[in-house]
């Protein structure tokens, strides 16, 4: 998924993209404020010194990095008549450092810590402001990813006690998924994870709870927050899993374990919680 974001710097706006978790600030952008434009990243890229960084960053974080092509690169460098531009750097060796893109996002892109690098030779002052710019830019990503969790985590625990206040009790069914594989065979991804966490399916849950049924409860609605933290571990893990094709079978059987796991050691820590608070009551 593409993300898109803007920071400025010393008035000049630059796009940063965000492509499989990975950081990619705009060249182009960087260079609109300078009297050259875009034609000093050609520049950048020819010069010697820089072709030694971009391919030692390679080399470290590309395992598809074409280091043999790179060496020849390396040898041309330096001369008068040799030109190199992002397009044929990306063609040559491989690079995943540098991005050329068209369209809505149009112009060229390169990893965070290239884009520092690329800073410094245009600037050394445009480069801490560009640090700067960017590191608030992270800060404020991660205060508004701290403060989603702490609303879904919030909404959720509310969301709990309204509907345990209303349900007041729900029962398990008593059918021994364990040793009766058949349902596996026509369970989908859903129930899966439900038998995997709550040793149910959402089917036999609602026929042994016909009334909450009725009232439009799930299984899932019942939960608690350590049940709803450990399904969403496992919904992660199952897709993983899936990915490596791994069989339903052995799929329930992990994912089995894993939640009982979890869920154990959730339990554990607020039950541990829960009698440090009432000794520090009793002393108080």
């Amino acid at each position: 998924m593409l993300k898109s974001n803007k920071i400025e710097v010393i008035g000049t706006k630059i796009t940063v993209l965000s492509e499989n978790q990975t950081d990619f600030i705009s060249l182009t952008d960087m260079t609109s404020g300078f009297k050259e434009g875009s034609g000093l990243i050609g520049k950048w890229i020819t010069n010697k010194n820089t072709l030694e960084y971009i391919g030692i960053w390679e080399k470290i974080n590309n395992p598809d990095f074409n280091y043999p092509e790179f060496g020849v690169i390396e040898n041309e460098s330096g001369v008068n008549r040799f030109m190199m531009s992002v397009g044929q750097w990306i063609e040559r060796t491989g690079a995943k450092g540098l991005l050329v893109k068209a369209g809505r996002y149009g112009g060229t892109y390169a990893h965070k810590d290239i884009s520092f690098h690329f800073a410094m030779w245009l600037s050394p002052e445009f480069q801490i402001y560009l640090v700067n710019e960017f590191q608030r830019l992270k800060e404020i990503e991660n205060d508004k990813l701290q403060l989603e969790w702490n609303v879904k985590r919030l909404l959720s625990k509310t969301n709990y006690h309204l509907q345990t206040g209303a349900v007041q009790k729900h029962v398990i069914p008593t059918k021994n998924y364990t040793k009766d594989k058949e349902w596996l065979i026509y369970a989908e991804e859903a129930d899966l994870l439900n038998v995997a966490l709550f040793g149910c399916s959402a089917k036999d849950w609602r026929s042994v709870n016909p009334g909450l049924a009725q009232r439009n409860f799930n299984i899932r609605d019942v939960a608690s927050i350590n049940q709803l933290t450990v399904l969403s571990n496992i919904e992660s893990m199952n897709s993983v899993l899936i990915k490596q094709g791994v069989s339903k079978e052995d799929r329930y059987a992990q994912l089995h374990e894993i939640a009982i796991y979890q869920l154990d050691v959730l339990n554990h820590k607020e039950q541990k919680k829960s009698i440090q608070k009432s000794k520090f009551i009793n002393k108080v």
